[in-house]
C-alpha cells in the first residue's frame, strides 16, 4: 500500500502549483497531474515536479488507436514520470501498444513507470452507464470485465471507486493495483462525484492508493488537511510501506 495519498494537483497554472506546494517545507509528495494542468503547461510541469523530488501520476486517460497511443506513450515515459493511466475502454490491443510504447520510452537504467487503466469514472452511476454508455450490465459488471481485460493485458492495475477494489481484488489478485479517486473525509462536500469513500473505508476495502484533490487542495490548511487524511488513510500507523 502507498502510504502517501496521492494530491491531485488541480491548478491550471504553473505558479498556483508553486504557491501550493510552498507549503509543504520540502516534503516528498506524490502528486497527480491531470489534463487541466498538463494541457495549459505541458511537460514543463512535470520537469519541475520531479526536481522538487515528488512523485508524478500523469493522468491523461489516454484513449485512441493502439498506434496512436504506443507513440504518445513512448514520449510520455520519456519525462520520468511514476505512474500513468489509459482508458480500458481501449480495450486489450490499445492497452498492450500502451505497454510497449512505455518500455520502448523508459530511459535505460530506470524502472517503467506503473500503468493503470481507467474502469468506469467515480461521476459515473449505473443509470448513467446504461443509458449514456448502453452498456446493459450491472456498474460493478462493467468494472470488474473492465480489471480483468486489464490484467489480461499486463496492466499493473486500474483507477476505480473504492466500493469496488475489494471485489476487483477477489478476481485479479492482492498485487493489482486499485487507486481510487472519490475520497472524501466525512461530511465534507461531494462535488461531481458519485461514487465516493473515506480515506479509512478505502483502506478497509482494499484500495491500494488513495487520490485526493478538494479536500487537500482546497483546505484553509492543506498541510493540515493532507495529515489528517494520510494519518486516516494508514490507520494511525505510520510504519506502512
Amino acid at each position: 500500500m502507498e502510504s502517501r495519498p496521492i494530491i491531485a494537483l488541480d491548478f491550471s497554472t504553473l505558479s498556483q502549483v508553486t504557491r501550493f506546494l510552498d507549503q509543504f517545507k520540502g516534503e516528498s509528495l506524490f502528486v497527480k497531474v491531470g489534463m487541466e494542468l498538463f494541457y495549459q503547461n505541458g511537460p514543463e510541469i512535470v520537469t519541475s515536479l520531479k526536481q522538487l523530488d515528488h512523485d508524478v501520476f500523469l493522468d491523461l486517460k489516454l484513449h485512441d488507436i493502439p498506434n496512436t497511443v504506443q507513440r504518445s506513450m513512448k514520449g510520455l515515459a520519456a519525462m520520468g514520470v511514476d505512474m500513468i493511466n489509459v482508458h480500458a475502454a481501449g480495450g486489450k490491443n490499445m492497452m498492450e501498444a500502451a505497454i510497449e510504447g512505455l518500455l520502448s520510452g523508459t530511459p535505460t537504467g530506470h524502472q517503467p513507470p506503473k500503468m493503470i487503466a481507467v474502469t468506469q469514472l467515480t461521476s459515473t452511476t449505473q443509470t448513467m452507464m446504461q443509458q449514456d454508455q448502453l452498456i446493459p450490465v450491472s456498474l460493478m459488471e462493467s468494472v470488474l470485465h473492465y480489471a480483468k481485460l486489464t490484467q489480461s493485458a499486463g496492466l499493473d492495475g486500474v483507477v476505480c471507486s473504492a466500493l469496488e477494489a475489494k471485489s476487483i481484488k477477489e478476481v485479479t489478485g492482492n498485487e493489482f493495483l486499485c487507486v481510487t479517486p472519490g475520497i472524501r473525509l466525512a461530511g465534507s462536500t461531494v462535488g461531481d462525484q458519485k461514487r465516493i469513500a473515506t480515506p479509512a473505508s478505502a483502506r478497509e476495502s482494499g484500495s491500494s492508493m488513495i487520490v485526493v484533490g478538494r479536500p487537500i487542495t482546497q483546505a484553509e490548511d492543506p498541510v493540515a488537511a493532507y495529515h489528517v487524511i494520510k494519518e486516516q488513510w494508514q490507520g494511525g500507523n505510520k510504519n506502512h510501506d
